[in-house]
């Protein structure tokens, strides 16, 4: 009987968020939408986005505040930005309802399904879908330390490599593969090295085990060439 007590108190409190709030938080005139800085809606007011209704939790969909209207709302729905006048026409995060009357574009469609691309998506949604994916440290320009965490290859996306901090929902880093060259470099001190380069730039991995090092050079060889997939590679072996 608790939990059903507090399920609609979380459900009442939705509900008054949505329509207004007009006791604590009036909500903006239309009209009024980028001129006037919005009274923001409470975080502990609302349990889900109040645009899609999508439920929020602490790990996976964290709560953002529209900057014109002042709704509470989950971060596919906040990823949008628009010039605000009562900011001095700089672009903050704004919700997709008030970006199409803001700025007048059109958001498509697919983009909402696809759910804004790779860079969205969790990195266990993408390496089930890849090409290659492991743990790797990408080294600093010392050669000292540097980065390690979870790198992607995808499927539906072969010429770039993701880079994401362990389980973070979205890749923070990403390194077009095509044009590259992979160049091995020599054991030393049981380290497995090898590097990409291209016009100056260079970037130093570290594998675990030899055989993930080979494994990752063949990956990124074929992505550096446009093969975008294995057969394609064959085919171009064929005399």
């Amino acid at each position: 009987q608790d939990a059903i007590d507090r399920k609609e108190k979380m459900s009442e409190t939705f509900k008054t968020a949505v329509h207004g709030l007009e006791t604590d938080t009036p909500a903006l005139k239309t009209e009024e939408l980028g001129h006037r800085a919005p009274q923001w809606v409470r975080d502990n007011l609302v349990t889900m986005c109040m645009r899609c209704k999508e439920p929020f939790n602490a790990i996976t969909q964290r709560r953002h505040h529209c900057r014109a209207c002042g709704y509470v709302v989950c971060a596919r729905c906040s990823d949008y930005r628009a010039e605000l006048q009562y900011d001095g026409n700089r672009l903050n995060r704004v919700c997709q309802e008030c970006y199409i009357f803001l700025t007048g574009h059109v958001v498509l469609e697919d983009r909402e399904g696809k759910h804004k691309g790779i860079l969205e998506k969790g990195a266990a949604e993408v390496s089930s879908r890849s090409l290659l994916c492991s743990s790797l440290q990408l080294l600093d320009k010392n050669g000292k330390g540097g980065t390690r965490g979870w790198f992607v290859i995808p499927q539906d996306d072969p010429l770039v490599l993701y880079i994401y901090a362990g389980k973070d929902v979205r890749a923070h880093a990403s390194i077009p593969l095509l044009g590259y060259q992979v160049k091995d470099l020599p054991q030393s001190d049981s380290l497995h090295l090898f590097q990409l380069a291209q016009s100056g730039q260079v970037y130093t991995f570290l594998a675990d085990t030899e055989e993930l090092k080979q494994c990752w050079m063949r990956a990124m060889a074929r992505s550096a060439a446009g093969i975008t997939h294995p057969e394609d590679e064959e085919e171009n072996a064929d005399p």
